[in-house]
């Protein structure tokens, strides 16, 4: 099976790079910008053709949540605009797309996990081109398996672990949001269910499923925040403060809990708990001294 992972320098990406480096039967082809833009069928249907491709493994976006907001054009050409590019290219080959998306579908106006048939009501300019992108895909129609997340870090890339990491090591205090409600999400971990859905998928067969992944259970941010201080064992004290006085461009979710029994269901996929995750990362991160 010959796989190619658009966004390969991402958290996403980057993870299943280090997964492929174990070897097995898969035979993974990463790019990134500049070598692959996925808004371009040239390039793409190029590649495709080169590897023999019969996986498209979709961790490229533009995730700049906030900078979305005044920059809209972008989002969707690379969100919407790119996915369909990818599905198209897909479809053409007989190919399964496996297509990232996010849990800023949705409006965060829920108090119960979200399954997968929920309506989708995005808020902001992300949440929104990243809808259209899902919608762009059932659309064209390829065999595809889309998966929403939430909250995603690894040792990788910019992301909320690394920030605190920093913040934690600088100041003796930090104030966090505690009234947006979610679950964080280990790259690594959702790189592995990725694998594992390859090694079990027909390729033969034309899916056309949406599924939820994110790790087990449920935090704030602040919870978030308030972890990674206590297993790092950093002294900086961590402050609840409300969403409203940290206001920021674009609008967040205040509850985006994902319902992952389908996933589990259907492929077998065994999630970890957040906290057991996180802990996994910061020793890998800053592994304990050997005394």
């Amino acid at each position: 099976m010959n796989i190619l992972v658009t966004g390969s320098k991402g958290q996403l990406g980057s993870e299943l790079q280090e997964l492929s480096a174990k070897g097995g039967r898969l035979q993974f082809y990463f790019y990134d910008l500049p070598e692959l833009d996925i808004t371009s069928h040239d390039l793409v249907d190029r590649l495709c053709q080169e590897h023999g491709i019969n996986v498209i493994v979709n961790c490229a976006a533009y995730t700049a949540v906030d900078k979305a907001e005044t920059d809209a054009d972008t989002a969707y050409h690379v969100n919407r605009d790119g996915s369909a590019v990818l599905a198209a290219c897909a479809k053409e080959r007989n190919a399964l797309l496996v297509h990232i998306s996010t849990d800023y579908v949705f409006n965060g106006e829920s108090w119960t996990p979200y399954r997968e048939n929920d309506p989708a009501s995005p808020r902001g300019v992300y949440g929104k081109s990243k809808w259209e992108g899902e919608e762009r895909i059932r659309q064209i129609d390829p065999s595809s398996l889309i998966i929403r997340t939430s909250w995603l870090y690894s040792a990788y890339g910019v992301n909320f672990v690394k920030t605190m990491l920093r913040l934690g090591a600088e100041r003796e205090m930090l104030s966090v949001v505690v009234d947006q409600i979610g679950t964080p999400t280990y790259a690594a971990d959702l790189a592995a269910a990725i694998v594992a859905i390859l090694h079990t998928c027909d390729p033969a067969r034309h899916y056309r499923e949406t599924y939820h992944y994110s790790n087990e259970g449920v935090a704030s941010w602040y919870d978030f925040a308030a972890a990674i201080m206590e297993i790092s064992g950093l002294p900086c004290k961590v402050l609840p403060i409300e969403s409203a006085d940290y206001p920021q461009v674009a609008p967040r979710p205040q509850f985006s809990v994902l319902n992952k029994s389908a996933i589990k269901h259907d492929w077998g996929v065994e999630i970890p708990n957040w906290r057991h995750s996180l802990a996994g990362l910061l020793n890998k991160i800053n592994p304990p001294a050997v005394e």
